[in-house]
């Protein structure tokens, strides 16, 4: 296990309708020496109203909370605080929250039954700028990415992608990870994560999750190979 230790402390909160929920991620998040729990709210607008008081790099976001959602709370959140960085926490494998916290601007998205290592790791996924995406909450969101409709113009939407960036982003738009994009395509993984990191400044996007999103609604979801 790695030793974060010498790291700064990620400072945490959640947000979860639950007590018993709350309980039990706060206890999760308290095990590992690197995170923070800095406070705990009971739906979207406690959590909006303790955020004006206290500054967080990661929110635990539950998606089902009255007054205020955790799909509205988490764009309102991030309007305020554009460097604090949401991991929906939810029980369903629901592809239509799938897609609505992402386009919301999460940058992650776990089952609460993930266990004390795989949050925190998601934790420090997130914070680190990377996406995390839950498997079963993967398939749902490429299940919608292939009912995407054809987009008007392809052509125009990959010009400012060389060749082998669109090689690239058809990989990532599979769901492919580096290791795998780099074994595939006969890269290197140091260059996988170069051609990423172009797309995503060139798309003005935080994560590639974000990039699958963009695809979806140009309509290029399936469609990026072999474009040039």
């Amino acid at each position: 296990m790695p030793d974060h230790t010498d790291l700064p402390r990620i400072r945490v909160a959640i947000a979860d309708d639950q007590e018993l929920i709350r309980s039990a991620v706060g206890a999760m998040v308290e095990v590992h020496d690197d995170l923070e729990l800095v406070y705990e709210a009971a739906d979207g607008a406690e959590l909006l109203e303790a955020a004006r008081a206290h500054r967080v790099d990661v929110v635990l976001m539950d998606i089902r909370m009255p007054r205020l959602d955790g799909i509205a709370a988490t764009e309102r959140l991030l309007r305020s605080q554009p460097g604090t960085r949401v991991l929906i926490l939810t029980t369903y494998d629901l592809d239509e929250y799938v897609f609505a916290a992402i386009r919301a601007g999460a940058s992650g998205f776990l089952t609460k039954d993930a266990s004390s290592d795989e949050l925190a790791a998601a934790i420090r996924a997130v914070h680190a700028g990377d996406a995390v995406v839950a498997p079963r909450a993967t398939a749902s969101l490429l299940d919608f990415v292939a009912r995407a409709p054809e987009p008007a113009d392809p052509e125009v939407l990959l010009a400012p992608f060389t060749p082998r960036e669109r090689e690239v982003l058809a990989e990532v738009l599979t769901g492919a990870s580096n290791e795998l994009i780099a074994d595939r395509l006969y890269l290197t993984g140091n260059t996988v994560k170069t051609h990423i990191a172009s797309i995503l400044a060139k798309l003005g996007l935080p994560d590639r999750v974000h990039v699958v999103i963009w695809a979806f609604e140009n309509g290029l979801a399936g469609r990026a190979r072999g474009r040039g």
